[in-house]
């Protein structure tokens, strides 16, 4: 698949999803509002193909002004998180602006996760190498171990130290797998499938049939 295939895809299958998701938009916008008085949506700085840093979109699924209260990373019981976020994390709807990225051409529907500048500053030149590809919604990281890291950070004495020493080098491990293969639309469809029947799986407590 071509740079230029991957793109008309992502464009077309963004605005079906957005118009199809419709419905759970003029839900969410309401009641994010009316559970805490604030900015619908969260725009966060991250580093996206090349470097070029960009506002990643989301719902707003904690307090206003939550980065100024705690730190970077959420876990699992953060009191920060609001009683309509838990419900929006849990079925990742908080995400569902993240189309309009893909649309805006910031991200596609699948690649390497964003991340936040701090953290791209440690990336070694090797693992920089996922700057190289647009970041997107879902990568090999988000239908495999590192689906929950807010599980993993409930846990963790230190969670900034287990995400910089653990977490993420595993994380761009299997992101740079994907960058030495891409563009593949086989591979593509493949993760699309994959972190939509992890989503169901996981919300529902449901397990994969092995």
């Amino acid at each position: 698949m071509s740079l230029v295939l991957k793109r008309a895809f992502d464009l077309l299958a963004s605005i079906i999803l957005l118009v199809l998701s419709s419905p759970i938009w003029l839900v969410t916008i309401p009641a994010i509002w009316l559970d805490t008085r604030g900015p619908i949506f969260y725009r966060h700085d991250r580093v996206g193909q090349h470097g070029k840093r960009f506002h990643l979109l989301k719902f707003r699924s904690m307090v206003p002004d939550a980065d100024k209260i705690g730190g970077p990373l959420t876990s699992h019981a953060d009191p920060r998180i609001t009683s309509v976020g838990r419900f929006l994390r849990k079925w990742k709807i908080d995400e569902l602006p993240n189309l309009l990225n893909v649309v805006s051409g910031e991200m596609s529907l699948v690649g390497p996760r964003p991340e936040a500048p701090r953290y791209v500053d440690h990336y070694t030149p090797e693992q920089r190498r996922v700057l190289d590809v647009k970041p997107g919604i879902t990568d090999m990281a988000t239908i495999g171990h590192y689906r929950d890291e807010e599980q993993m950070f409930s846990s963790a004495a230190d969670p900034e130290e287990l995400y910089l020493n653990t977490i993420m080098p595993e994380k761009l491990r299997l992101n740079l797998l994907y960058v030495e293969k891409a563009p593949s639309f086989r591979l593509d469809l493949s993760i699309l499938i994959r972190t939509v029947a992890s989503v169901l799986f996981v919300s529902t407590g449901n397990h994969p049939a092995r």
